[in-house]
């Protein structure tokens, strides 16, 4: 088991953040575009190497629903019907420290695909 794992999940009133904070004492608020376009599910990462998809059209995107799973990770439910990916506390964690960078990497993502946050599409 992770040597840090969650001592609260709090989804915000209007279900666009989801705040993390840690055993550690390290918090994290992350939003819902976030952890649905990052979403570990085998539909967004795919099955193997070269797979991951680009996600388009989620900036308002809401949290609906958090069912825990064991005792290392919770499964996010969204108001587009995405409820597959199953966030560990580690790759939580990882998106507390890195969340920005790797949304950075996102938005230069869909510039090259000619897509936009705003639209929503087919996947690529």
């Amino acid at each position: 088991m992770s040597d840090v794992w969650p001592t609260e999940l709090r989804v915000s009133k209007d279900r666009q953040r989801l705040v993390v904070t840690f055993n550690d004492g390290a918090s994290f608020d992350l939003s819902a575009e976030l952890l649905r376009v990052l979403s570990p599910s085998a539909e967004v990462q795919g099955h193997g190497p070269g797979q991951k998809v680009t996600v388009p059209g989620k900036r308002n995107v809401a949290i609906l629903s958090m069912t825990p799973t064991g005792n290392y990770a919770v499964r996010i439910g969204f108001d587009d019907r995405h409820d597959t990916g199953i966030y560990t506390w580690s790759y939580l964690r990882e998106l507390g420290e890195k969340g920005a960078d790797l949304f950075a990497d996102y938005e230069r993502e869909l510039a090259e695909k000619g897509m936009s946050r705003d639209i929503s599409e087919k996947p690529r």
